[in-house]
Parts: structure tokens; C-alpha cells; sequence
């Protein structure tokens, strides 16, 4: 028989140093949210502390300050997108279905974490202004691979002939600004376009618009036959 749901709380708290893993992960989402509605200057950890269920005692045991627990809640976002896009592109998908199934897992991974590009797009202010401790490290462990793998595919594809004749150094980045733009602007667009941009549906369609964009772009006209909306 079930034990009551009371009995089940009980037996362990969250907040408190026996819960680890939880209590750590309830402040990195509770962090994101905050940094990226009011940057590291605005952000305040009693807020953090409150939305993740934990004192702020606790908030320090495991981040010693603020700029440390922005450093993790950055590590936390990107590390999860890379683990996510390299499982694609360590496959071995031929080049055109790798790079479609590449943009569509980066832009649903962006879909389902749509805090992250305002994070992302408020370190990019805060590195060209020289107040980022973070932005070497992030390069280093995500920003070049990811590139790196992303450009090799590209490169790979030229020489098969399956890809027209593009420059990795503008197509990746044109790739991103398709996916983090979208979130990142909907507020304003919802005001021009005079529909919720993030509604499911919604959201569907912009995926398909993206891939039948990139897919326009990116390939040979005898080699499009990419099925719109589908990697």
C-alpha cells in the first residue's frame, strides 16, 4: 500500500544539506532565472535563495558568492547544450541529415531553455565590456567546439558536394542568431505580429521556417529534399 504523502516529505528536506544534488540544481534554475531577468549586478540572492526553497546559508555553502554562482548557473547552461548538439555530430549521419538534425536539436534544446538566451546574450554585453571573468573559459570549453565540429561538417559536406560553397565563419553564427533572436525578441514581436510567438504551435512553425531557411541556404539545389519542419 502507499505510504501517505506526508510521511514521504518527511523523511527528507529541501534545503538542507542532505539533499545535495537537488539543493544545488533547485539554485542553479532558481540563478537563471535571476540573472537573466536582471543581469549579475541586479540580481539578488535573497530572491535566489527564496524561489529555490533554501536558506541563503545554504545558497553560500555551495557558492561561496555571487559571481561564483553565476560562473556555475553559465557552466550548468552550456555545458548542457554541448553534451546535447555533440551527441549528433559524434554520430554518423551523413553530412546534410547531420546538420539538419544538428539545427533542429539546437533549436528544440533553446526551445526547452528559453531562459538561456537572455543569459547568453547578457554575458556576450557584459565580455565586451570587459567585466566577464567567465567569457575565456566559456570560449575554451564550448564556444570552440562546438564551432570547431560544426565547421568541420560544413567543410565536409562542401567537398561531397552537398553543401553550396559557404564560410563556416558567417553561416554558424547566422544559425544561432535564427534560433536565439526568435526567443529573445518575442516580447517585441508579439507586439508587432500581434500573436503569442511562444505558443507551442507557434514555435513548431518557426522550427520548420528554420530549417527550410538553412536547408535553402545550405544546399545544392538537386541535393534539397529535406522535408520541411523534419531534420
Amino acid at each position: 500500500m502507499a505510504q501517505p504523502l506526508q510521511r514521504r516529505h518527511s523523511t527528507s528536506k529541501m534545503g538542507t544539506r542532505g539533499q545535495p544534488a537537488a539543493s544545488r540544481a533547485a539554485i542553479l534554475r532558481a540563478a537563471a532565472e535571476e540573472f537573466a531577468e536582471h543581469g549579475i549586478a541586479g540580481a539578488r540572492t535573497e530572491a535566489i535563495a527564496r524561489e529555490a526553497r533554501v536558506n541563503k546559508a545554504l545558497l553560500y555553502y555551495y557558492f561561496k558568492d555571487k559571481e561564483t554562482l553565476y560562473g556555475a548557473v553559465l557552466d550548468n547552461a552550456f555545458s548542457g547544450l554541448k553534451a546535447t548538439v555533440f551527441r549528433v555530430l559524434d554520430s554518423d549521419l551523413p553530412p546534410r541529415e547531420k546538420i539538419m538534425t544538428y539545427v533542429g536539436t539546437y533549436f528544440d534544446f533553446i526551445a526547452s531553455n528559453q531562459v538561456y538566451p537572455k543569459l547568453m546574450q547578457r554575458e556576450m554585453m557584459r565580455a565586451r565590456e570587459g567585466h566577464s571573468p567567465h567569457i575565456e573559459k566559456l570560449v575554451k570549453n564550448y564556444f570552440q567546439p562546438i564551432y570547431a565540429r560544426v565547421g568541420e561538417l560544413l567543410r565536409k559536406g562542401i567537398a561531397e558536394g552537398e553543401f553550396r560553397k559557404i564560410d563556416p565563419a558567417h553561416f554558424i553564427p547566422s544559425v544561432v542568431a535564427m534560433t536565439i533572436f526568435y526567443f529573445s525578441s518575442a516580447p517585441l514581436m508579439q507586439k508587432i505580429v500581434r500573436f503569442n510567438p511562444l505558443a507551442p504551435e507557434r514555435i513548431a512553425e518557426r522550427r520548420a521556417a528554420v530549417l527550410d531557411f538553412m536547408s535553402a541556404a545550405l544546399f545544392r539545389p538537386d541535393c534539397n529534399t529535406v522535408q520541411r519542419g523534419r531534420p
